[in-house]
């Protein structure tokens, strides 16, 4: 990361006129009258982006995410205060933004490119990349139109990242297509921002946002509500999630919804939790040993460094804790056929006693695709003295 600007907002709003009737707008036009609500989609936004920067955009659906990156890319203009970016930008707001349905993949390819401004001479130089990438076939020669949601997924993304863009803006575009393509496009992303691309990504997955960018910015209600180091920023959020009363508001955080289920990479086949001596038990000591015994097979292996996680939920369904092989910086075995590998807690789980259960999942390098994820995979029981209050008993001395 460099100190060159590539996006510098000042003091900026994007203000939308709300009509009770359809006729107050032709009123207001002919008498003068003002006969709307201003309604601030952005409300007085400032803020610095440089050179190399992987920043995530959090806020939950309406805060203004949206709107910002469409002004950002020059699709919508702000009703007050200044934008200025410098660099080429590449854009995955909705997929097809900017494709014309009755052409081809081809000759949307030479849409596109020709909007970023580039010539057929440099058209044609990528445009063969594009093909491969996108691995849609004789498609490719069809109009877009005909296309399924998967194969329009490949073919957006194939275009935005094979541009050489300079600024990358990824808007909650890749959740559909099935797991080696949503595997590869995060693989290509991830390049990308180590290569010195400035990237904006936008996702409901946490996660997903800590894992790639380095800086956060949480935008609530049209405002900057945050904007930091991005696990500082994400706690804030997730803290505002918890406690926030509308049901419907909830973190979305799979981006496997739209999974192939032809298309199985691995498959968990087996789990256990053994004690010291070996055998397999479902109610320990708040300190006892426990050793998790997870047996999967796979039948991909040219799957690079997949990620093997577990997580302890309480049986009310509260989230007690999540470790995985990446975090961690362990490999885990990838073979052909058989594999099994094992998770210890050496001084035990250390939570409040009552009922427990766990959740395995199996992901990408950059675990944030589910290759397999099973919720409630075996259920067990803390046994505990009444030691103390919350959810765990962390180890502790008074002196």
């Amino acid at each position: 990361m460099t100190e060159e600007i590539v996006i510098k907002v000042e003091h900026m709003s994007k203000v939308y006129p709300l009509y009770e009737k359809k006729t107050d707008r032709l009123k207001e036009t002919f008498f003068g009258k003002k006969l709307h609500k201003e309604y601030f989609a952005l409300k007085n936004i400032t803020f610095t982006i440089f050179k190399g920067e992987n920043i995530g955009l959090l806020g939950v659906n309406g805060a203004g995410k949206s709107t910002l990156l469409k002004i950002l890319t020059g699709i919508l203009t702000p009703t007050e205060g200044n934008v200025e970016v410098n660099g080429r930008v590449s854009a995955l707001l909705e997929l097809g933004a900017g494709f014309n349905m009755e052409y081809t993949g081809i000759e949307n390819i030479h849409l596109n490119g020709t909007i970023m401004g580039y010539s057929e001479t440099e058209i044609e130089k990528r445009k063969q990349e594009i093909i491969d990438f996108a691995e849609i076939g004789e498609y490719i020669y069809q109009p877009i139109k005909t296309y399924s949601s998967g194969m329009f997924a490949r073919l957006a993304f194939a275009v935005a990242v094979n541009v050489e863009p300079e600024i990358l803006i990824v808007d909650e575009a890749l959740s559909v297509g099935d797991i080696q393509f949503q595997i590869k496009c995060l693989k290509k992303m991830k390049e990308m921002m180590d290569s010195g691309t400035t990237v904006l990504f936008v996702s409901h997955d946490i996660s997903a946002i800590r894992r790639f960018c380095t800086r956060g910015i949480w935008i609530h209600n049209g405002e900057i509500q945050k904007d930091g180091e991005v696990n500082e920023v994400a706690d804030e959020y997730l803290g505002f999630l918890r406690f926030k009363k509308e049901k419907e508001q909830t973190i979305i955080s799979s981006l496997n919804e739209f999974q192939d289920k032809n298309t199985i990479v691995a498959e968990l086949v087996h789990f256990a939790m053994l004690d010291r001596t070996g055998n397999e038990r479902y109610e320990y000591e708040l300190d006892e040993y426990i050793k998790l015994q997870i047996v999967y097979d796979v039948y991909d292996d040219k799957i690079k460094d997949p990620v093997l996680g577990a997580a302890i939920m309480r049986e009310d369904h509260t989230y007690i804790c999540g470790v995985n092989t990446l975090l961690d910086k362990v490999k885990i075995p990838w073979k052909y056929g058989r594999n099994i590998f094992y998770l210890e807690y050496p001084l035990g789980i250390r939570a409040v006693g009552g009922k427990y259960y766990f959740d395995i999942a199996i992901f990408d390098e950059t675990a944030t695709v589910q290759i397999q994820y099973i919720k409630n995979i075996k259920q067990f029981k803390i046994i505990s003295e009444y030691k103390g209050e919350g959810c765990c008993i962390i180890p502790h001395e008074w002196k």
